[in-house]
This record gives structure tokens, C-alpha cells and sequence, in this order.
């Protein structure tokens, strides 16, 4: 049986692991926007981009899967701060 820290670890990487790749794809993002204007001497957004000002980038199923680890976070921390106090 693992213990209990083993498992608040690998929960914890979980959500610091999907943190990251959606720091990865801001970025990556980013970048492909500053090289697009390197190439080019237009303004705006180039053409065929569909992006909404102010849309979510994440899927629905992304959003579930954060929430998900946010709460198994804090049922952790709340768990073991009453096994401090107690």
C-alpha cells in the first residue's frame, strides 16, 4: 500500500505537470506569433487565424481535470492540517 506521502507527491507533480504544459503551449504560442511577425511587414492577426479575444484555451475536459487536482490538493492539505491540530 503506498503511503500517503508518496501519494500526495505524485499528485502534486500530476498538477505541477499540467501546470507546466500549459505554460509550454502559452509560449509556444507566443513564439509562433512573434515569428510570424518577423516574417511579415503587416499588422494584425494573420490570415485564417480564428482566435477569439477572450475565449477559453482550455477544453472543458482540461478544466475538469485541474479542478479535479486542485480538490484532491486541498483535501490533502485539509487532512493534514487536522491530523496537526488534532
Amino acid at each position: 500500500m503506498p503511503s500517503t506521502n508518496s501519494i500526495r507527491n505524485h499528485a502534486l507533480l500530476t498538477a505541477a505537470l499540467e501546470g507546466l504544459e500549459l505554460q509550454k503551449k502559452r509560449i509556444d504560442e507566443q513564439i509562433q506569433e512573434v515569428r510570424s511577425l518577423l516574417g511579415k511587414g503587416r499588422r494584425g492577426r494573420p490570415p485564417g487565424s480564428n482566435h477569439q479575444r477572450g475565449a477559453s484555451r482550455l477544453s472543458t475536459a482540461a478544466r475538469r481535470r485541474i479542478a479535479a487536482a486542485q480538490k484532491r490538493r486541498w483535501a490533502e492539505y485539509r487532512k493534514s492540517t487536522a491530523s496537526k491540530a488534532g
